[in-house]
This record gives structure tokens, sequence and C-alpha cells, in this order.
């Protein structure tokens, strides 16, 4: 108990600093230089006011400035990241390389999602970020057996049949609708993804994703926020699948039922 406490509180501090990330990187902006403030009135924000969630709630979600609407996607942030940190740390504390490599490409899965679903686009750098920590953790990944060659070999086959069952899609899609059906980003991203859950985590996490979206796109087609024809990120779908595979894989064959006959 007191270690998933811990790993909470320590990731809704990490999770701040995603905020940063996601709000800086795609912009070509430092991450550490200026220090935080407002998008709006560009006043620095005081370090009593940057305390994860609650100086959100204690703010009720406006600048104390200029009182402009805080969007809701920065305490988002540090809760999920705060969730993230505690289940996977009570889940492979045991395994503590594993770990930091699980930990390292969530964060990176998370700021993938957001800034894919604000500006569409994946940069391949979180793409590399992530099948580098593949290839790294291959030593320690509870879902790879064998030596050190097998293990490698674990992970680049991964990546392989990742990035190459996206670009199959994307082909297929170009085929079917005329048009790209799958960004490029993507591709990059499930080899990244390949690299860390193996063969099998691509395919449960491919499952996962189109079911999740399927969700995401019908709720906008009710709630009349988009069309069938309207292009929505993938990004973050592949991301959320990555995420629940790097907690506990989920093997392929778990979506099949055997009935009797």
């Amino acid at each position: 108990m007191l270690t998933a406490f811990t790993a909470f509180a320590f990731g809704l501090l990490l999770g701040s600093f995603l905020n940063v990330c996601i709000a800086r990187l795609p912009k070509d902006e430092s991450v550490m230089w200026p220090a935080s403030h407002c998008p709006k009135c560009q006043a620095p924000i005081k370090f009593y006011d940057n305390v994860p969630v609650l100086s959100f709630l204690l703010l009720r979600g406006r600048c104390r400035a200029c009182r402009a609407e805080i969007s809701l996607k920065y305490p988002a942030v540090e809760l999920a990241t705060g969730f993230v940190t505690a289940l996977f740390a009570v889940k492979w504390l045991g395994n503590p390389a594993w770990l930091a490599v699980a930990l390292l490409a969530a964060y990176v899965l998370i700021i993938v999602s957001v800034v894919d679903f604000e500006t569409m686009l994946i940069s391949d750098a979180f793409s590399l970020a992530l099948f580098v920590l593949g290839l790294a953790g291959a030593f320690f990944n509870p879902y790879f057996s064998g030596g050190w060659a097998e293990r490698l070999g674990s992970a680049v086959a991964g990546a392989a049949a990742g990035a190459g069952f996206i670009w199959g899609l994307a082909m297929l899609g170009k085929v079917i609708y005329k048009k790209d059906a799958v960004g490029e980003g993507d591709i990059f991203l499930m080899g990244g993804i390949g690299a860390l859950c193996g063969w099998q985590g691509v395919a449960s996490c491919v499952v996962m994703a189109s079911f999740f979206g399927s969700l995401y796109g019908i709720t906008l087609l009710i709630l009349k926020r988009a069309d069938r024809m309207s292009h929505m990120p993938f990004g973050p779908f592949l991301a959320l699948g990555a995420i629940i595979n790097l907690y506990a894989l989920v093997k392929p064959e778990y979506f099949f039922f055997v009935l009797p006959f």
C-alpha cells in the first residue's frame, strides 16, 4: 500500500513534467526554460499554484492572474501518470530493471497520445525512443525468453511485426478508400511498441486499439462532433493498448473462445 501511494505521488509530479513536454516539444521549445507560465497571459506560475491536481482544484480551473480557463488536460495527464506509475510499481517491483523500462515507455506513450490528439502528428523521435527502450529492456523483458541473442531477436522481430502490420493496413486502406487511412507516424510507433511487447503484444495491441478507437469514433458520431469521413488519430489507441501490454501481456488467443460441439 505504501509503495502504491508513494509511486502515485511521484507519478503526479512526473505528470506535471509530461504536461510541459506535451506543450513545448511540438513547438521545439525547451522543456527546462522558461519556467512554467500561463499560455494565455504568460504570467509565471508560482510554486504553490503548480501542485499537481490540487492547484487545479483550488484555482477552480482558472489562471490566478488572468482568470483564463485551464484545460482539463493538465490534471488528466497528471492523474493518468500517477495511476500508471502506481500500477506498474506494484506489478513489477520484483523486476526493477523492467519496471524502469516499462515506466519510461509508458511516459513516452502518454506524451505521444496527447500530442497526437492535438496535432494529428507523431514524432519519429518518440518511436525511436521506444525502439531503443525495447532493445535495452530485452534482457529484462518478462515476455521474452532465452539468451541475450534470442531476446534481442524477439525485440527486433516484434518491431518488424509491428511496423509491417500497420504498413500493411496502410496499403490496404489506400486501396479501399483511395486515401491514406493510417499515418506514417503510426507505422514507426507500432515498430517501437513491437520492440517492447513482441509479436504477441503487437497482435493484441492492434485489436485493442481498433476496439477503443471504434468506441471513440462511434461516440463522436452520436454526439455529431464528427462524420464518417472525419480523420481521427489512431496513435492514442495504439498507445493505450501498448500500456496495457506493458502492465500485463495480452496474448492474441485471449480474444478467441473455443466453443464445444
